[in-house]
């Protein structure tokens, strides 16, 4: 289908839209315009519009020549959403200033999951209020006004802003936006706030929302500068995914690990060690030590070769790395010596890994070189980024460093992202997307030559096609020094972290930088190519996601107490303690409760404690030399020999079985589903 438009112009602008059709537009026009000649219901369903890869208003005005992609979007586009809860912002803060005149704006942008707006005000918000707010707000839809862009030049702009009051959108002005000659407004109604956009195109196409908390932030992120308050909301087009959504939330919230923690005694956070420095507490320490016997394992299989190395290093290390000039503000202070050398906490593995590769001469027999360590580094995570064992100042990653021919790297990068899917297959992470983060060839974040850069990415594209994988492209997201392949996973809950990642490298090996050879069959100089890798990322971050995945509730190959004896009364402690003996003596981490309580407080204790088994004994179980097996999800499995417990339970370590719930208390015994490897 081919439709032209009036000839008011001699330029000629064709429009490809999904469906394969080209309308060739002779005038200026907007997505609202072409959705109307497409026909009245597309017009009315469409909220906003993609043209090539930007998402843009309605009202946004197209080129008047050239070639574009088209799509408009409606309430049933993912990218919709985004900008619905943008508006929703707006209607918000206009909600806001009506019930708080003088309220000051500074910044409200869309987030992870709804949006947020920070406000300036003579007495803070309190949550009582939010009823009130979501009660103007409704009002504010009801009316329908329409979200109009409104373009003005640079002095006009801050002319504009000073008369509403408004000192930080000045400032935004004066100090953000000094290299922009000209910049846009939205009005709705009486309100008028300095924003890109885009919007919907009028209040009614907002659907429902709800605000959710308050917070504090400062202005522009800096602790020196005014302190705001941030109200944070969410918004759906729908009121079924509101409340899904809401029910989520709620259950993250029964999850969150720094609850589930200090509840499960797994770590704590002292202000008098320090904030971000998780201690491991014997409980979380042992699910630490068995993934990394388990990384352990598999590195030895896959013939890596353990190293270690100090907790510091001289900061001229990570100036010839580099690091330290594009990460020097995620780095601790350096340490200055009496002979003014200077030292810096390790802020990455990779520099001290390059040097040992360099302590001696190299062959091409000696590749590929695979060195591995658990190695703990220090980043300065500003204060308001901490988050539990998710963000932290401290961390250990499951790091290693691959130095191989440029004729290996697709085969060792093919392995590394094999040996990953296979960890995240074992802990019963299945859901997961790869993201391979490519270079912006319009940054100048990137060190290295544009032809290394090049081969660098197709062997990554290619690795990722040859093992069927599906990776999404995301240029701008590479290292400074390469490509890389992150995996994002998805919790149960729906929730993304990105965990693993391996990384291609050509710029640190290179002259410019660590200047690395080894010697070919040829008996010349080469450059090795170098490959990161690290399944887990760090054991903090990923013991924390598995917390709030499981919700407590590790496997029973990952639980820190794997099952507990459980005795009907004390007159049965010596048999007890007996069948403790023997788990003990298999490998199983066992305990026993051999207090004079009643075996039902016992048993309640022991799944409130997220217990995987329960071993009960009593008079008839001593006679026969049985137990009483109770599942943590199943509940009574009957009575058998101990030694038939031990047999079903090391076989369920063995396979590393994953039985999960999902939804309320993990530990009361809900449905559960099972995925054996």
């Amino acid at each position: 289908m081919t439709a032209v438009f009036p000839n008011e112009y001699s330029h000629m602008l064709k429009v490809h839209l999904p469906d394969g059709s080209v309308k060739q537009c002779t005038r200026s026009l907007t997505p609202g315009e072409i959705a109307a000649d497409i026909g009245p219901g597309l017009a009315k369903a469409a909220v906003a519009a993609q043209v090539d890869d930007a998402v843009v208003g309605l009202d946004h005005p197209l080129p008047p020549d050239g070639e574009i992609h088209l799509r408009l979007l409606t309430r049933k586009d993912p990218e919709a959403l985004p900008v619905m809860r943008h508006s929703c912002a707006h209607v918000m803060a206009r909600a806001v200033m009506r019930l708080r005149p003088g309220a000051k704006l500074a910044f409200g942008p869309t987030v992870e999951g709804g949006f947020y707006y920070d406000f300036d005000l003579p007495e803070p918000l309190r949550e009582d209020e939010f009823p009130a707010i979501e009660a103007e707000m409704q009002r504010i839809v009801g009316e329908n006004e329409p979200f109009e862009r409104i373009e003005e030049p640079r002095a006009r702009a801050l002319q504009i802003c000073r008369d509403l009051g408004q000192p930080y959108k000045v400032e935004h002005i004066e100090e953000g936006l000094a290299e922009h000659a000209s910049m846009s407004f939205y009005r709705q109604g009486e309100f008028l706030d300095l924003c890109r956009g885009p919007h919907v195109p009028s209040a009614g196409a907002i659907g429902a929302f709800k605000l959710l908390s308050l917070a504090g932030a400062y202005w522009k992120g800096d602790a020196s500068r005014p302190q705001l308050q941030r109200l944070y909301g969410t918004a759906f087009f729908s009121r079924q995914d509101l409340d899904e959504h809401l029910r989520l939330v709620e259950e993250a919230k029964k999850r969150d690990h720094r609850v589930l923690g200090k509840r499960l005694d797994l770590f704590t956070i002292s202000p008098l060690v320090g904030s971000g420095l998780i201690l491991w507490q014997p409980k979380g320490a042992v699910v630490r030590s068995v993934l990394e016997n388990f990384i352990k394992d598999e590195l030895r299989r896959r013939g890596y070769l353990p190293v270690y190395t100090p907790h510091v290093g001289k900061i001229d290390l990570y100036k010839t790395s580099g690091h330290y000039p594009y990460y020097m503000d995620s780095m601790f202070t350096p340490i200055v010596l009496e002979d003014d050398e200077q030292y810096l906490l390790k802020p990455m593995n990779c520099p001290h890994h390059i040097m040992i590769y360099k302590s001696k001469p190299r062959s091409y027999r000696d590749l590929p070189l695979r060195l591995a360590e658990f190695g703990t580094v220090y980043r300065y995570e500003q204060s308001g980024e901490l988050a539990g064992m998710t963000r932290v100042r401290g961390f250990t990653q499951d790091d290693a460093h691959i130095f191989c021919t440029h004729q290996q790297v697709a085969s060792e990068f093919q392995a590394c992202i094999e040996m990953t899917q296979y960890v995240l297959d074992c802990l019963g992470l299945q859901n997961y997307r790869v993201r391979l983060g490519l270079r912006d060839p319009h940054s100048d974040k990137y060190v290295g030559d544009a032809a290394d850069w090049d081969n660098a990415q197709q062997a990554l594209v290619a690795v990722c096609r040859q093992l069927g994988i599906q990776a999404q492209e995301e240029p701008g997201e590479a290292a400074f020094y390469g490509p890389k392949a992150d995996f994002v996973v998805k919790d149960c809950i729906g929730r993304e972290w990105q965990l693993g990642t391996v990384q291609l490298d050509y710029n640190l090996p290179s002259a410019d930088r660590f200047d690395l050879e080894y010697i070919g069959d040829d008996n010349r100089p080469h450059r090795p190519a170098m490959i990161h890798r690290a399944p887990l990322g760090s054991f903090e971050r990923f013991v924390g996601v598995l917390i709030e995945h499981f919700a407590g509730a590790f496997p029973l190959w990952l639980a820190p107490e794997q099952a507990r004896v459980l005795v009907v009364s004390q007159k049965f402690e010596a048999y007890g303690r007996e069948v403790e003996r023997q788990l003990a003596t298999a490998g199983l981490r066992v305990s026993g409760d051999y207090r004079p309580e009643k075996i039902g407080a016992k048993i309640r204790d022991a799944q409130l404690e997220l217990t995987p088994y329960m071993l009960v004994v009593g008079s008839r179980e001593m006679e026969r030399g049985e137990v009483s097996l109770r599942d943590r999800l199943a509940g009574d499995l009957g009575a058998m020999p101990v030694a038939t417990a031990i047999e079903k339970l090391l076989l369920e370590i063995q396979q590393r079985t994953v039985r999960q719930t999902f939804g309320g208390d993990a530990g009361l015994g809900e449905r559960g589903t099972q995925n054996e490897y």
